[in-house]
């Protein structure tokens, strides 16, 4: 095995590896948000700092592909994937960090029904689902299932969508509760930018996978 080959599959192993601390990251989060187990949600906090030492040394990693070896072709996209992954995947860690610091910050735990009226919870295990696929779509170079979670992504798109008017409507009607509301409307943007960067990276498999690119292309 040539030497690249060695540093290649050491990549593979570091972004599986963040990819596995993102994921248990929003599984904790959604723990911590339906229990108000704040212990749990403050472990998710503290989890971040592994999340940013990762992205650093994976981007320190490619840099150093890309100095020694001057890949080309399905190499080069491969590290130019990963790199841009690495990036997506620190921002959903973000993401994870800041519905965590609303658990630790809330006094109360949410309301069921305003949770079952915004279908956040819906949206949350979506999010996780999409994370899950997209690393068993990198693991096994699968541009089709990597495709699969562009569908996922509209259905966190239509809840965010709806969230606003149901959001004020429960606002108007428990005024006692305004700041679970204000909380259920911010964790829902922030889990549609994690479905965003979610499809994301289903777009660097498949360039990768494919040498394609899909951004900017009209369908």
């Amino acid at each position: 095995m040539a030497h690249i080959d060695d540093e290649l599959e050491g990549l593979k192993r570091e972004i599986l590896g963040m990819w596995t601390l993102v994921q248990l990251q929003l599984t904790k989060g959604l723990e911590s948000l339906t229990k108000l187990d704040k212990d749990l949600a403050r472990e998710v906090i503290l989890s971040e700092k592994r999340v940013n030492s990762y992205e650093l040394k994976l981007d320190r990693d490619c840099e150093n592909i890309f100095a020694l070896f001057s890949p080309v072709a399905v190499d080069l996209r491969y590290v130019l994937a990963v790199l841009k992954i690495n990036t997506n995947l620190e921002r959903i860690g973000d993401i994870a960090e800041g519905i965590a610091r609303f658990v630790v910050d809330t006094d109360n735990s949410f309301d069921n029904n305003l949770l079952d009226i915004t279908e956040l919870l819906l949206m949350y295990e979506e999010c996780i689902s999409m994370i899950e696929i997209l690393k068993k779509a990198f693991e096994t170079e699968d541009s089709k299932l990597a495709r699969s979670i562009f569908k996922q992504d509209e259905i966190l798109d239509e809840i965010n969508l709806k969230a606003n008017e149901i959001v004020a409507s429960y606002i108007r009607n428990n005024v006692e509760k305004t700041e679970q509301g204000l909380y259920a409307i911010s964790i829902i943007r922030k889990l549609e930018r994690a479905g965003d960067q979610c499809k994301n990276i289903a777009e660097e498999i498949i360039f990768y996978v494919e040498a394609k690119v899909l951004k900017h292309k009209k369908d």
